[in-house]
């Protein structure tokens, strides 16, 4: 079973609600009646004006049986909702007029449904940039006990089995902050090893990676590395984790027990750990033209509850996949 098919099983078990806040964007229209026909889900809402929702979909050609509309301007939770993000915001000035006001937002409302325990998750981007995705998850759902930063990983799926867990690995940070602090490289760090579980479905073998094997080169940059490996034993001791380590000391055998001998992870790594959004972001571009991979996501990680980015040039079964995969991150 492919990873995609692997993930939709799972949250078809799983039957937890979702909420669209793009409702009347025509791909996402088509996503939510594949994803209800299929059972993904067990409610889908779609957030904005009733009328707007239904033209597109009819537009569209999407039927809107069994799919919740919820329109912000007449929800009897408005109330509850500007109330909340008062509280939320007031810190930074915000009146309670304008909190009533701003939660109006599609975005924000979606993120105040799963704060709320509403919807279990969002998924949106298709027609916001990503900045605007992340604001409301930043404001709104908050990052999860302990963490201060959200970043992102990425599945990869190689055709050849041999690498990471039968052909798929966790690359991160590949597409939400450029230059991490060695607070934020633990943060990551401990996070795409959770992702590892809930997507590989396997225990993590994490690999910290760098120029760099256990001390061949100085460098600040290397040293990053070492303090934030350092802080992940301190607050993560029960993981598997090891770096500094050079690609090929991390996931082939023979180069890592040479460079790093003693090591658990050195030749066996299944979550690669870059130490910025350069080296990641190339990094999955080169496995995924040069090696043929598969690259699922990016997928958002260490937000209080899940919620997920889409890229503005995704296509229907794109926002699907990410719905499907964005499910199996919901905790019971």
């Amino acid at each position: 079973m492919s990873f995609v098919k692997d993930m939709k099983a799972q949250a078809i078990k799983m039957q937890k609600k979702l909420v669209l806040p793009e409702g009347s964007e025509p791909r996402t229209l088509q996503a939510a009646r594949i994803i209800v026909d299929e059972k993904v889900v067990s409610e889908v809402f779609l957030i904005g004006a009733k009328a707007e929702i239904e033209a597109a979909a009819t537009s569209a050609g999407v039927k809107l049986d069994g799919i919740t509309i919820v329109d912000p301007a007449t929800s009897e939770l408005a109330e509850a909702y500007g109330k909340e993000y008062y509280e939320l915001r007031k810190h930074k000035g915000l009146s309670e007029e304008d909190a009533a006001s701003q939660i109006k937002d599609c975005l924000k409302w979606g993120a105040m449904m799963v704060r709320k325990g509403d919807a279990d998750a969002m998924v949106a981007g298709a027609d916001n940039p990503t900045g605007k995705v992340l604001v409301a998850g930043f404001t709104i759902v908050k990052t999860a006990a302990g963490v201060s930063s959200a970043s992102s990983c990425f599945v990869m799926d190689f055709p050849e089995k041999k690498w990471g867990h039968d052909g798929m690995m966790i690359f991160s940070d590949c597409a939400t902050i450029p230059d991490p602090t060695v607070e934020q490289l633990a943060e990551i760090t401990i996070q795409s090893s959770a992702s590892c579980k809930t997507f590989l479905q396997t225990e993590p073998v994490t690999a910290m990676l760098s120029f760099s094997t256990k001390g061949s080169a100085a460098h600040p940059n290397v040293d990053k590395v070492t303090e934030a490996f350092k802080l992940v034993q301190e607050r993560a001791p029960e993981l598997n984790v090891d770096g500094e380590l050079q690609l090929d000391a991390a996931i082939v055998e023979s180069v890592g027990a040479k460079k790093a001998p003693g090591s658990k992870v050195a030749g066996k790594a299944n979550t690669l750990i870059f130490p910025d959004l350069q080296s990641g972001n190339i990094g999955y571009k080169l496995a995924q033209r040069f090696g043929n991979a598969g690259a699922y996501g990016p997928f958002l990680q260490g937000f209080a509850k899940p919620i997920s980015d889409l890229s503005r040039g995704c296509s229907v079964e794109d926002i699907v996949n990410t719905i499907s995969v964005t499910m199996t991150q919901v905790e019971d």
